[in-house]
């Protein structure tokens, strides 16, 4: 069979990279993909919003499975185009993405469907939420864009007077342009953070390992809000009781929820919990795999990847059998360009790549990264996620970072202390 996916960032390397391992997969193109996924597999110069050339090329090349990467194309309904077109596509429609498209529509759906999550407030503009905050205690609080912002569209603010400025950069500035045209304040929950991700055809919920990423730039937590600068799998915080409690009180109701709206999720249900003194509460949803999450979970799953996503989309997902994974945990650190999250060149060459893919137990999963005069180069902020395998967590971290110092360009950089939580 021949696969296409679609995306260009180190998640759809590891999608990649996985599905090439089985014995159904034929051909797997990547569209656009970077230096990594044309290793891999083959890239294809389309863009993820370009659906009808997408759909075309997948008739041409006789592809029998598209599988989306980004939340964009998804939240555009790229999965409705496929299929009006006879295509099979593995993730949600426009209307189940609009669970990650729209954070007052996953707020509003947590409160009817009983799943604990913060205190909040929506606001159809900025004028009201100002009002709200200056009529309030001052107390912490989250003020989030509604819409998708690459994943920083979320503050975390101490006070009142920082969330005031938030509200001024999101709703006013437009610094997430349209994404920023409803905003969301809400409680700030204290506790660690950590990604459940579950694989659901809407009646089977197939729940995947615990994770834990580093959204703050920089080391011990600060720093502004990134995509992810690294994450580990399996987290040591959610036990086995737990996640059988998670998946019961969140996982499972959501799924109903949305079969209740008539907009019935099939895909990737991926969780951001907050675990609180009270237990875990729902911080948001994610309709696809994360990233970085998505690259140490991989790096663990011994199961066929390609079968469990066949499986999710004819409906057929019980006959699935639990998934096998590699016992051993797995450590993904993120190196950037300088200036990421702000402003970063690009076009660096990457040295240093062929002896860190040589280690034992690693992974060199591209993210922002592209083939220039026959050589790789910087072309985003998160340029490489370096993923390892250990008997321990810490021996995965020393693994990773191990590779790390293999690999430089001029302003390379990552955070020394990813998985550090789970070492405590």
């Amino acid at each position: 069979m021949n696969i296409l996916i679609v995306g260009s960032g180190g998640r759809e390397h590891a999608l990649a990279w996985k599905i090439t391992q089985s014995p159904r997969a034929d051909h797997v193109f990547v569209a656009p993909g970077n230096a990594g996924t044309d290793y891999d597999g083959e890239n294809v110069d389309i863009q993820p919003a370009d659906f009808p050339t997408l759909i075309k090329f997948a008739k041409e090349n006789q592809v029998g499975l598209t599988v989306v990467g980004p939340e964009a194309p998804l939240a555009a309904g790229i999965v409705d185009a496929f299929e009006a077109e006879g295509l099979r596509a593995f993730g949600p429609s426009r209307a189940a993405a609009e669970l990650e498209a729209s954070k007052v529509f996953c707020k509003d759906l947590l409160r009817h469907a009983d799943v604990p999550s913060a205190d909040y407030h929506s606001f159809a503009n900025p004028n009201e939420a100002q009002k709200y905050l200056d009529d309030r205690e001052d107390v912490p609080v989250v003020v989030k864009a509604d819409g998708l912002a690459a994943g920083k569209g979320v503050v975390v603010c101490s006070g009142r007077d920082e969330a005031l400025r938030a509200v001024e950069h999101i709703a006013r500035q437009k610094a997430f342009g349209e994404a920023g045209n409803r905003l969301v304040i809400e409680e700030r929950l204290d506790g660690q953070e950590v990604s459940v991700l579950a694989i659901t055809d809407g009646r089977t919920i197939i729940t995947l390992q615990p994770a834990q990423d580093h959204k703050a730039a920089f080391d011990d937590g600060k720093g502004p809000n990134t995509g992810g600068m690294g994450a580990y799998c399996p987290a040591p915080l959610v036990d086995d009781e737990m996640l059988h409690w998670i998946e019961e009180h969140v996982l499972v109701p959501t799924v109903h929820a949305m079969k209740r709206l008539r907009r019935p999720f099939r895909g990737v249900l991926y969780a951001g919990l907050m675990i609180t003194k009270q237990g875990p509460k729902v911080l948001e949803y994610n309709v696809r795999f994360g990233d970085p999450e998505c690259q140490p979970l991989l790096m663990r799953l011994k199961t066929d990847l390609l079968d469990v996503l066949e499986a999710t989309i004819d409906g057929r997902l019980e006959e699935i059998g639990p998934l096998e994974w590699d016992a051993r945990p797995a450590v993904c650190v993120v190196m950037a360009s300088q200036g990421y999250p702000g402003h970063y060149t690009k076009g660096h060459p990457i040295r240093g790549l062929v002896d860190a893919d040589a280690l034992p137990d690693v992974k060199i999963f591209h993210a922002g990264t592209a083939m220039q005069n026959g050589e790789v180069v910087t072309a985003g902020g998160r340029v490489l996620n370096v993923t390892a395998l250990g008997d321990s967590i810490a021996k995965a971290k020393l693994n990773a970072y191990r590779a790390v110092k293999c690999i430089r360009w001029p302003g390379a950089w990552c955070r020394k202390d990813i998985s550090n939580k789970a070492l405590v």
